[in-house]
């Protein structure tokens, strides 16, 4: 008898790992056509291939493994995304909002499950449970739909991220509650803080070394030692974490934040992404391999009551939670919508209290139950989320206030962000009437205190657009983070006034259909504009005319789209620039105390006959002189306006700056 090889092991994880992934294709492929995001997909798939489906994998303990380190990288990819001052304007979600949620959440379950004649012990166990939402899903979900910016995507950013630090408190208090180990509460807190302690001081420690280490990394050169670099950095910030007791994926999530300071982090990114998405997956297929299919079917009616009831009760307190913070009726329901699933971390609550004794084998599969329902109903609940905010939020006016007085063809501004700011601040050196409609109460007391003329409300909403004057209004611009409401905003602006005048700002090209359906007559891409700024610098820095740039620029705008979208349809823009250098143009050109020229009269310039061009005015300080006198001396700082083609325009340039070049002598 040969003995088995060597390989059996690593060749039956392959095995596994094929009809993952195997399986995976063929689920999200139909989800994708039933318009179901990939999550659904990658859950349905660990309900079919685990253990109490088609049984194609018997063991889950590897594919688990895998699934922890897709929890590590996303957390890693976020923290890329962020940095230490986003994170600060996170402070008062993070600091507040975060244990208000977690705290009312735990006492409504506790209530319910006292009320069940749960044991007080078992009723805040379970409280812990159901507190922590998924910070995977939720994140993946908001980033897909580009709402992370909003602020219903700060908002459950801010609390998500308190959640992450409060599994290790939570994991060291089940034991306490189970009675299986010696100590009170006051050594729990000790165990925190001290690991939290320490925790902050290898993070101090890490924002002086890791950027100089990534330094010398990237002086090498190597490719492959950046890579190197990111993962040891995200890996071993998981593995201090986890050895003081924290999450792996906090220690990850700090790495991230440490690199986004650098000036390396979009590289980063941009190696670490595919590993994310691997590992990822595996994690959402692993949670639905944790189902029992079995006895979820038989208790079916129960599991879904239950699933309804974490539903109510997790909204409801995070609702309550970003609501108190003051935020916009409309922001709260969106961002507690979003928070009520049960979490990925609550998993390693529930195993613990099943090892603990705080389950039984029955509470442990409902509660993997309807941790798993509440995660398949949370990309329809962010979906449904603004329509159901929307329709709610009609039943209580929004905190308006009058403009000062009637406004009449003025401009609205919806947002006071960057682009608002600084349109409100060229509107009104300009002396044009505008005002401005924001939602983040933070903002209206930036601009109030600016003097601004700003309205509190949402611009979703009829009776908050009519109090800005839509429709009397000339134009509205919309400049905000959140493309739904973006959308929803200019159709009911148009509504209101249809002879306004719309302009929208959308980050994304993917955007420009649907605002352009919703009637937005201008719509300025971030993306395309950022196109256009770079061919109009290159051009200019080749001394392309400053007509010729705008010509391609005005090309790029009508057609860019088109050309984009299909780059190979793009051949009319480029005979279109063609067009435009070949014919005869105008120019500027400053004379500077270094050129040759200066001092010489334009009759001895004889710059026509030299190069073609020629000069049709003079500028002096304050003073033009149009079609200047042959005897004209030239002086530094005189700015000379030439007209003629590209290459005479390039020659005159050459001329004025080093004078007539003398021609090569010849040997006889």
């Amino acid at each position: 008898m040969s003995e088995a090889p060597s390989h059996a092991v690593p060749l039956h994880l392959l095995e596994e790992i094929v009809v993952l992934f195997g399986s995976a294709l063929v689920v999200i492929g139909l989800s994708r056509r039933l318009r179901a995001p990939p999550v659904v997909g990658f859950l349905i798939t660990g309900m079919l291939v685990g253990p109490s489906g088609l049984g194609l994998i018997a063991e889950t303990h590897d594919v688990e493994v895998f699934a922890e380190l897709g929890v590590v990288f996303l957390l890693f990819v976020i923290g890329l995304e962020l940095s230490i001052d986003k994170l600060r304007r996170l402070g008062r979600l993070f600091a507040l909002g975060g244990p208000l949620q977690a705290a009312a959440a735990t006492a409504a379950t506790a209530l319910v499950a006292l009320a069940f004649d749960r044991p007080p012990a078992t009723a805040f166990y379970f409280g812990f449970v159901v507190a922590l939402s998924s910070t995977a899903i939720v994140l993946k979900l908001l980033q897909e739909r580009r709402e992370l910016a909003a602020p219903h995507g700060q908002a459950a950013l801010g609390i998500l991220l308190f959640q992450d630090f409060l599994i290790v408190p939570l994991l060291l208090i089940v034991p306490v509650l189970a009675g299986t180990t010696a100590g009170d509460l006051s050594q729990v807190v000790l165990r925190f803080g001290g690991g939290l302690l320490m925790v902050a001081l290898v993070f101090v420690l890490g924002r002086f070394l890791l950027p100089r280490l990534l330094d010398l990394i990237v002086h090498t050169r190597i490719r492959e030692l950046l890579v190197l670099g990111a993962l040891v950095a995200c890996l071993g910030g998981a593995l201090i974490t986890e050895r003081l007791g924290f999450s792996p994926a906090l220690g990850a999530f700090l790495a991230g934040i440490l690199i986004a300071e650098s000036d390396y982090h979009h590289q980063v990114l941009a190696e670490t992404t595919p590993f994310r998405d691997v590992f990822n997956s595996m994690f959402f297929i692993s949670i639905g391999m944790l189902l029992d299919l079995g006895p979820a079917l038989a208790e079916l009616p129960l599991i879904l009551g239950l699933s309804l009831l974490i539903l109510v009760l997790k909204g409801g307190t995070a609702i309550g939670a970003v609501a108190l913070l003051r935020f916009p009726l409309r922001t709260a329901l969106i961002a507690g919508l979003a928070l009520a699933q049960i979490g990925e971390f609550s998993f390693v609550l529930i195993r613990a209290g099943e090892r603990h004794g705080l389950l039984d084998a029955a509470d442990y599969q409902r509660a993997i139950a309807a941790a798993v329902v509440s995660m398949l109903g949370t990309p329809l609940l962010i979906a449904l989320g603004p329509r159901l905010a929307d329709r709610l939020a009609t039943r209580h006016r929004a905190g308006v206030e009058p403009p000062a007085e009637a406004r009449r063809d003025h401009v609205v501004i919806v947002g006071y962000g960057l682009n608002g700011r600084h349109l409100a601040r060229v509107l009104r050196a300009a002396r044009r009437t505008y005002c401005i409609v924001e939602l983040d109460g933070r903002r209206v007391q930036e601009a109030r205190r600016a003097g601004e003329p700003v309205i509190y409300g949402d611009a979703t909403r009829a009776d908050v657009l009519e109090a800005a004057g839509i429709r009397r209004a000339r134009i509205a611009v919309f400049a905000t983070n959140d493309p739904a409401s973006l959308h929803r905003g200019v159709r009911l602006a148009l509504a209101l006034n249809p002879q306004l005048h719309v302009i929208a700002r959308t980050a994304s090209l993917a955007d420009l259909d649907d605002l352009a359906a919703s009637g937005a007559q201008e719509i300025v891409a971030e993306e395309l504009e950022t196109s256009i700024e770079l061919v109009t610098r290159v051009l200019a820095h080749l001394h392309v005319p400053g007509n010729v740039i705008r010509a391609q620029a005005r090309l790029l705008r009508q057609g860019a789209y088109e050309m984009l979208r299909a780059p190979r349809g793009s051949r009319t823009v480029s005979e279109g620039l063609l067009r435009a250098l070949e014919q005869g143009t105008a120019e500027t050109f400053m004379l500077a105390p270094e050129h040759l020229t200066v001092g010489q009269t334009i009759r001895q310039l004889d710059l026509r006959r030299q190069t073609g061009a020629t000069i049709i005015a003079l500028v002096r300080g304050e003073e033009h002189f149009p079609n200047p006198d042959v005897d004209q001396r030239l002086e530094a700082g005189d700015v000379l306006v030439l007209i003629g083609s590209h290459a005479q325009l390039e020659a005159a340039f050459r001329l004025l700056e080093h004078g007539p070049q003398e021609p090569e002598a010849t040997v006889a």
